[in-house]
């Protein structure tokens, strides 16, 4: 790889700043040969060819803007001189033979799992506890600091033993802090092979229209039948639109036969004799969850969650090239991964429908993807409004550039199916599921469809975990994983320095991903609690 520079496909006519350059700076790429005419940020592109009004600009081999003005071969592109646009796109099919990834050296291997009557394998083993219906919050908060203390999952709070040692006098406030992270939690093991209990909160469940109910209790009830579940406790106050009677409705569709108690107060009468009762069932549900163990498993039953956030110029470059080699291997051990987050797959429609296994599978994903964005844009948005701020300043100018690199994530296997939120999966391998780019809202999501282990990219850094899934940071870049090393578990920025492929960083990542599986790694996400849950409420989010 040219240490400077990068051509993504032989059709592009940009290229990408791999470190910043300089005017006057000499770059070759494969047939191009140029002068850099201004400065180029990193992870920024630069024009191949002098462009103007109206002509295309081509990433990945695609279209992914247009010139609204002149550009000089050499200079920059800028939010001034390129606006969105994507390449058209049909439902014709056009299946191109696809080279499938080694995977000799996996297809024997096992992680320990949680094994469950239904044939889902657990990558961990957790009780849940959550509310049909945002009146039980507290209630749910309150039961939450009663087991964590009681159970001994509490952890220490540094920055109350800040807030005390600046009230003490100490000015810095951090004699006391910096110590925190040294103390150790002494846990009352009463249940050993229990993970841990897992305590949601959300906004809704009444007051919205009845089909936000229904998706509420799909996504509710994945969350029970997921592997990594043994049983629930549910509180639900009895007047709202989420009823138990639909929970049930939506469990009895994915034969969920776990334990499920429900503790609804409107019958029980006070909040004493609501929460009592909770504590008594899910005493009784943590016996039954202590009576599951890790066993051996195959790597077919690894459910892998493909997302980003907080992307750069390198995202697509590096860790997404990665995930994408993750998940062929996955798939091609006959497991599944799920590809989600529709906003940022604008741009990368062709490829996609190219790879769908049946016609019925591409026309559902283009009626998913037109019929949201149709939406945005009835409020005065569109999925080219998707980039954020930080995506802008580090590269990723318009939504194509953005998603095109996002694609990447899901690899080249044939796609076998698409959901539609807040669907569970069905069938082994490639799935896109219908997702905001939120990441909270999509890694809900992915949870809620079955997701065992979630691989997420960033550029810039985020924390956010799920409160059931082991979530997995995989950094663009070296300077963030050396900056953040309490949210990044993966390092993909070697792939920008050229000291690995796509391909050797993904089997370095496959081989990290089957030690969490089997509980012998856990993520930086995990570690710093970031148990992060927000239902999708079907409307705008990009």
């Amino acid at each position: 790889m040219n240490n400077t520079a990068l051509l993504l496909d032989s059709l592009d006519n940009v290229g990408v700043a791999l470190c910043d350059l300089t005017p006057g700076e000499q770059v070759k790429l494969e047939l191009h040969s140029l002068e850099i005419r201004q400065f180029i940020p990193a992870k920024h592109k630069f024009a191949l060819q002098d462009f103007f009004p109206g002509d295309e600009i081509l990433m990945y081999g695609t279209v992914v803007a247009e010139a609204t003005q002149k550009i000089n071969k050499g200079a920059a592109l800028t939010l001034e001189n390129i606006q969105h646009k994507t390449q058209a796109y049909s439902l014709e099919l056009k299946t191109e033979a696809r080279r499938q990834p080694e995977v000799a050296h996996w297809k024997d291997k096992t992680f320990l799992g949680f094994h469950r009557e239904d044939g889902q394998v657990g990558t961990a083993n957790y009780w849940l506890v959550l509310p049909l219906v945002f009146c039980e919050n507290t209630n749910i908060k309150l039961l939450q600091e009663a087991f964590e203390n009681a159970l001994g999952f509490a952890q220490p709070n540094p920055y109350e033993l800040q807030i005390k040692a600046l009230i003490a006098g100490d000015k810095s406030g951090t004699a006391l802090a910096d110590t925190s992270a040294t103390l150790e939690i002494e846990r009352n093991r009463l249940f050993p092979q229990v993970d841990g209990i897992r305590f949601l909160t959300h906004s809704m469940g009444c007051g919205g229209t009845r089909d936000d109910a229904s998706a509420l209790c799909s996504l509710l009830a994945g969350y029970i039948h997921h592997p990594n579940v043994a049983g629930a406790t549910v509180l639900s106050l009895g007047c709202q639109n989420a009823q138990v009677g639909l929970l049930q409705e939506k469990l009895a569709s994915l034969n969920c036969q776990k334990p499920v108690m429900i503790c609804e107060q409107q019958q029980e009468g006070t909040t004493h004799a609501l929460l009592s009762k909770a504590v008594k069932d899910t005493i009784d549900g943590l016996k039954l969850a202590n009576q599951c163990f890790r066993e051996p498993a195959p790597l077919s039953k690894l459910v892998v969650g493909l997302e980003c956030g907080g992307s750069d110029g390198f995202s697509g470059i590096s860790a997404n090239p990665t995930l994408g080699h993750v998940s062929d291997v996955v798939v091609a051990l006959g497991g599944t991964a799920i590809l989600s987050e529709f906003p940022e797959l604008c741009g990368a429609e062709q490829d996609l429908i190219n790879r769908c296994t049946r016609p019925e599978l591409a026309k559902k994903f283009v009626h998913l993807m037109e019929t949201y964005n149709a939406s945005a844009k009835r409020v005065g948005s569109g999925f080219d409004k998707n980039p954020s701020p930080g995506n802008i300043k580090d590269g990723l100018l318009t939504d194509a550039i953005k998603s095109c690199g996002a694609a990447k994530k899901g690899g080249t296997a044939p796609i076998s199916d698409v959901l539609d939120y807040p669907e569970y999966i069905t069938n082994p391998g490639l799935n896109l599921l219908c997702t905001p780019g939120n990441d909270v809202e999509s890694t809900t999501a992915l949870a809620g469809s079955g997701a065992n282990l979630i691989l997420f990219t960033t550029g810039l850094g985020t924390p956010t975990g799920n409160p059931i899934c082991p979530v997995i940071k995989v950094a663009s870049n070296t300077k963030l994983a050396l900056k953040m090393p309490d949210i990044i578990d993966f390092d993909a920025g070697t792939i920008i320095s050229g000291e690995e492929t796509p391909a050797t960083a993904g089997e370095r990542l496959m081989e990290f991903l089957v030690a969490v599986a089997s509980g012998q790694i856990q993520t930086k996400a995990e570690e710093k609690r970031n148990f992060d849950f927000i239902p999708w409420k079907r409307g705008v989010s990009l």
